[in-house]
């Protein structure tokens, strides 16, 4: 079972953002791949909700805190909020990278969440995830509720909280096993509530990649990954890097922002993915086959160095390409 999420798109557009047929297009809503989301995907249950996805419970509102805070009161608000057995419940705390981009919708925006769902006060702005920033542990990963990207800030600026409880048995941890205070000096994790405390999701298989003459095969999501990790030479524009991962055969295709982002070690920067085989230097950044739906003539790509998940124009030649493909193809 591939240990990522569907990205929830479910249309195609061209370079200029025009919406086409998705057939033979090679993008992400013309072979949907990840874990299909149940429907209804959410379950109100009064003050909580439960993803039928993940296994994971939200609260109801998305701003309970109601102002933003910086990122170690964020941590301290649920700690207080655990104290107090808030809504019932004492094992409250801030999601980890993982766990916050299982919510997003590629497919919507203002708020980049599920069509209908059941959410109030959803703000179109940055919110804190427990994870730290591993090569500048100062910083931690933030991700934005308007457009659906992930980014980090200093853990001084102010934004946005929404816990999570529960622990899902399809998210994997985010690869982070250390914990780092305001000031991103190492701390111990217990009593911290950070994401290296609570290492919550899915463990990684011991080796993770394994390469082969045909590929890097990644044993937590089955994916098979191509062996150069440039098919061809040089940055492309959007819709070369769709065709050229077609032109391969075989079952290669460019892959969704989900497999992408599935690659991302948090315990590592420079580059952000786990250690293992294949050849090649890996680009700074890769294309995916997924659509901006903020800006639909901008594509999502991945950003190596750190694990950033961004977007570039279709139309420039922004971006490398590392084709994937299941393993049963070829």
């Amino acid at each position: 079972m591939p240990a990522y999420l569907a990205t929830g798109q479910t249309e195609c557009y061209d370079p200029r953002g025009r919406p086409i047929p998705c057939e033979r297009s090679g993008q992400d809503a013309g072979h949907p791949k990840g874990l299909p989301w149940p429907s209804p995907r959410f379950a109100p249950r009064g003050a909580l909700v439960g993803d039928r996805l993940t296994g994971l419970v939200w609260t109801r509102d998305a701003n309970p805190a109601e102002l933003p805070l910086t990122w170690q009161e964020a941590l301290d608000s649920v700690r207080g909020w655990n104290r107090a057995g808030w809504l019932g419940h004492a094992d409250w705390r801030l999601p980890n990278r993982r766990e916050l981009r299982s919510l997003l919708c590629f497919q919507t925006r203002r708020p980049a969440l599920a069509p209908g769902h059941p959410f109030v006060s959803v703000y179109p702005s940055w919110y804190w995830t427990a994870t730290s920033l591993a090569r500048a542990p100062m910083h931690a990963w933030y991700v934005n509720l308007d457009g659906a990207r992930t980014f980090f800030g200093g853990k001084d600026q102010s934004f946005l909280l929404w816990p999570v409880r529960g622990q899902s048995r399809v998210l994997p941890r985010s690869g982070q096993h250390a914990c780092y205070g305001p000031d991103g000096s190492p701390r111990p994790c217990p009593g911290t509530g950070e994401d290296g405390e609570h290492q919550a999701g899915v463990p990684w298989p011991e080796p993770r990649l394994l390469a082969s003459p045909e590929g890097l095969e990644d044993r937590m999501t089955r994916l098979v990954w191509h062996p150069t990790r440039e098919a061809i030479g040089g940055p492309l524009r959007w819709a070369e890097a769709l065709a050229a991962a077609q032109a391969l055969g075989h079952g290669w295709r460019l892959p969704n922002i989900n497999e992408l982002d599935s690659l991302v070690d948090c315990a590592r920067g420079g580059p952000a993915l786990p250690l293992g085989g294949g050849a090649g230097v890996l680009a700074p950044g890769y294309w995916s086959s997924t659509t901006s739906s903020f800006e639909p003539d901008w594509a999502w790509a991945l950003y190596t160095e750190d694990g950033a998940i961004g977007v570039g124009e279709k139309r420039g030649a922004h971006f490398h390409l590392w084709p994937v493909r299941d393993p049963s193809a070829g």
